[in-house]
């Protein structure tokens, strides 16, 4: 996510959608971040993240307490608003 994004905007799109604790949300976004900071670059430059594994990794951190379809639920909210703002989007 190197374009700016405004996170206060991003949290409240989320908790509208989903309405999880914005706590939570900020929490998700974070350790998402993290993993995508560590995620290895294609030969093109750009990082594949399967949605499972960044789940499970997002589940595993130590303080988070959320169940996967809240984990699942914030990040496709998110990824609706990174679409929408013309940031991210889906690869097959």
């Amino acid at each position: 996510m190197s374009e700016q994004i405004n996170m206060i905007e991003l949290v409240q799109f989320i908790a509208g959608r989903t309405n999880a604790d914005a706590k939570l949300i900020e929490q998700v976004l974070k350790h998402e971040q993290a993993f995508i900071n560590n995620a290895p670059e294609d030969k093109n430059g750009e990082v594949n993240i399967d949605s499972d594994e960044l789940t499970d990794y997002i589940l595993s951190r130590p303080g988070l307490k959320s169940d996967e379809l809240t984990v699942e639920t914030i990040l496709d909210a998110e990824m609706d608003y990174l679409m929408g703002k013309g940031i991210a989007g889906y690869v097959d």
